[in-house]
């Protein structure tokens, strides 16, 4: 990708963070998905790290090597003509040195954005938080050093693994995500967190572009919008939705020897169209 299209690619998923609309981001897992996320007149396309990982043939939680990924996240970007930005977990790094490096490195395979977390790999416990934040400042200072304002997507992992929050997980999601501003975040997300009121509680206390997670029972974009969130997403709720249908196709043609299973309203052509270009 052109540095001076990746460029604008930042500036303009910067510019959709400004809370005056929603942003809906679906989360594609090869480029296949995000082409079709993008031909159906999404203005941004956000990866998924739990989709990506099963498409390589590994578990979620950055167990998938970083070169694999970045292969992944380069297709993307070369079918995309908006903005990409990168479900890049812990940030692929030890230290916060080299979590600088793994986000240059994503950067040069096309990222305008990333999301990383701060709860450690495997689903483990929070970092602490000034770790956290420093983890957060280095990948703000790979962004400043490779010239593209990158949109950084800090997640607050309170809600996501209960057993590891603390006794007040609201206040200190409230500090973290304080503290990951200021470390160089534009956004927060705190995952997991699903109950309006402390939704809309986390939002008045950072005042912050925040990101909710989509999913079948959560409220409509509308209600969404009335708590102040700036951004949602789907997670790996579309690849888990697509290897749900291939899981239930495979499973009638085993138990009917037919294959009605294989039935579909989006076919070969369909697919084909969506490279036509």
């Amino acid at each position: 990708m052109e540095k001076s299209i990746q460029i604008r690619h930042a500036q303009t998923l910067r510019a959709m963070h400004d809370r005056r609309h929603l942003l809906l981001l679906p989360n594609a897992w090869d480029a296949g998905s995000a082409r079709l996320f993008a031909a159906r007149g999404f203005k941004a396309v956000a990866t998924t790290s739990g989709g990506m990982a099963w498409a390589l043939g590994h578990k979620d939680g950055e167990q998938a090597p970083l070169a694999d990924t970045l292969v992944v996240v380069r297709h993307m970007a070369r079918v995309l003509d908006v903005p990409l930005t990168v479900d890049f977990e812990g940030g692929y790094g030890a230290t916060s040195e080299q979590v600088g490096e793994s986000v240059r490195a994503v950067i040069d395979a096309g990222a305008a954005g990333i999301n990383l977390e701060d709860g450690t790999a495997g689903h483990g416990p929070l970092r602490p938080l000034d770790d956290a934040a420093e983890r957060i400042a280095a990948a703000r200072a790979a962004a400043t050093a490779a010239g593209v304002p990158l949109v950084i997507n800090a997640r607050v992992d309170n809600w996501m693994h209960p057993q590891a929050d603390p006794a007040d997980p609201l206040g200190d999601a409230v500090a973290r995500g304080r503290a990951y501003l200021a470390a160089g975040a534009d956004c927060l997300y705190p995952i997991g967190l699903s109950d309006p009121a402390t939704l809309k509680a986390f939002i008045d206390a950072v005042d912050a572009p925040v990101n909710a997670m989509a999913r079948a029972n959560a409220p409509s974009l509308d209600a969404l919008a009335q708590l102040g969130v700036a951004r949602v997403s789907t997670g790996t709720w579309l690849s888990a939705l697509a290897l749900g249908a291939a899981d239930k196709a495979v499973r009638s043609m085993l138990e009917t020897g037919g294959f009605a299973g294989l039935a579909t309203d989006f076919g070969y052509r369909d697919a084909q169209a969506l490279f036509a270009d």
